[in-house]
């Protein structure tokens, strides 16, 4: 199914984009909510519902030349792939350590099974400056 054509595909699509760039324009002012990938996933719901949001957030000083860069297959800059492994790291120990009852063990695996996925996925993409 064509998205340009499909009316409420194209507004489902843009009501994603805004409710994460209003998430990633908070991450800009709160420490440890990112804002690069929450921007990326905007500018990926704006290329499927409007050209005008899409290039407002590829455009944008603070973040729009990494979210240009990922769209564009250049990857991260190591600074930005060690600050992302981590950010991510220690925000799961604090999970698995003190947020996550020890009752709940699968919740515990399950986090670090994801950190280790999203720790794999940052490592793989390409490195840039």
């Amino acid at each position: 199914m064509d998205v340009k054509s499909n009316r409420l595909l194209r507004i489902t699509w843009l009501v994603f984009g805004l409710i994460l760039s209003f998430i990633g324009i908070i991450g800009i002012i709160i420490p440890g909510l990112p804002t690069t990938i929450v921007m990326i996933l905007a500018a990926a719901c704006f290329f499927r519902s409007s050209e005008r949001l899409y290039n407002w957030v590829i455009e944008n000083k603070y973040y729009g030349h990494h979210v240009k860069n990922y769209r564009e297959g250049l990857g991260m800059p190591k600074k930005a792939k060690v600050t992302a492994i981590l950010g991510m790291w220690f925000f799961v120990s604090l999970s698995v350590l003190f947020g996550i009852p020890d009752s709940m063990v699968l919740a515990k695996i399950l986090t670090i099974v994801g950190a280790l996925t999203g720790t794999g996925y940052i490592i793989n993409q390409p490195t840039i400056y």
